[in-house]
């Protein structure tokens, strides 16, 4: 449905919203509603592509971050950069390895720490990707602007930084 700006927005969340609330504004929770929503139908037309050919959306976000390395990457971070444990990352690469699309060596300045590397399948296994994904985003985004995309992307990253202040202030206050 539109609002009385023109805007979409869903009649049910804002009542579910309303109640859980009172009668109060109701714009930042149903804003966080559609992102969840939002953020949904994203992975899942992600992790359609990515599971057709046998990849979690996890492993397929590590191998994407190893395919833009000019050179082997730690598991810290790639944790780091992907916003996951390392233990998590752990199990994705050892995912990986398992299908010949990734290979562990020993990092040679800290030999506690292990570097993660794509290889040859598995760059292989990204330029197959690649076609299907830019496809299945453009279907995804259809009519939106590239202003709009901008604004998007602006916003959702705003986001991410207010949660990430809000965490380090949570964590400083423990």
């Amino acid at each position: 449905m539109m609002d009385m700006d023109g805007l979409l927005f869903d009649p049910e969340t804002r009542t579910a919203m309303a109640r859980f609330i009172g009668n109060e504004d109701t714009l930042a929770l149903e804003a966080a509603a559609a992102v969840r929503i939002a953020f949904r139908a994203v992975e899942r037309m992600r992790a359609h592509g990515a599971e057709g050919r046998g990849l979690s959306s996890g492993a397929l976000d590590i191998l994407l971050r190893l395919s833009a390395s000019e050179h082997a990457v730690s598991i810290g971070d790639l944790a780091q950069s992907a916003g996951v444990s390392s233990r998590n990352v752990t199990g994705l690469v050892d995912t990986l390895e398992r299908d010949g699309l990734v290979r562990r060596a020993p990092a040679p300045h800290d030999r506690r720490s292990v570097l993660a590397e794509i290889t040859p399948a598995g760059r292989e296994w990204i330029e197959n990707f690649r076609r299907p994904t830019q496809a299945a985003m453009a279907a995804l985004f259809r009519g939106f602007s590239p202003d709009d995309l901008r604004r998007l992307r602006h916003l959702c990253l705003r986001l991410t930084d207010n949660q990430n202040k809000l965490a380090e202030h949570l964590n400083g206050a423990r």
